[in-house]
């Protein structure tokens, strides 16, 4: 984990480039030391169906929420939060400043007892690790 499942309004498909905002998201994850490579998971609903505000057809949206595994402390996930939501925030920037748009971020940690995985990718990426 993190599996960051992002929720975008359909009239932003002209001014986002998901897989390059997918990129830097997953290596931001990577780079806070926090989540194993393995487990992270980016994906994409486009809205066609939406209300923002006051109704302007103009108006977007964009939500991103991470779902992570229990067991960190507070302050590490805190830490981790800003920095993703720091990436968030400056690769949607450029539609930002020519959309009226609504960004929203929330890292929400699962249930340690009500959450079941099964992965062998971690498997993978450690026989990688071994070959260089």
């Amino acid at each position: 984990m993190p599996h960051f499942i992002m929720e975008y309004s359909a009239n932003l498909d002209d001014d986002l480039d998901i897989p390059a905002l997918f990129e830097k998201l997953n290596e931001t994850a990577i780079a806070t030391g926090v989540f194993p490579i393995g487990g992270i998971r980016t994906r994409a609903i486009r809205c066609e169906h939406y209300r923002i505000g006051e109704g302007d057809p103009d108006n977007t949206f964009v939500h991103l929420t991470a779902k992570v595994g229990s067991g960190r402390e507070p302050e590490v996930l805190k830490a981790a939060s800003d920095k993703v939501f720091e990436t968030f925030t400056e690769a949607l920037q450029p539609a930002f400043e020519k959309r009226y748009m609504s960004i929203g971020f929330e890292m929400i940690e699962l249930h340690p007892e009500r959450n079941y995985r099964k992965n062998n990718i971690h498997e993978k990426i450690a026989k990688m690790k071994e070959q260089g």
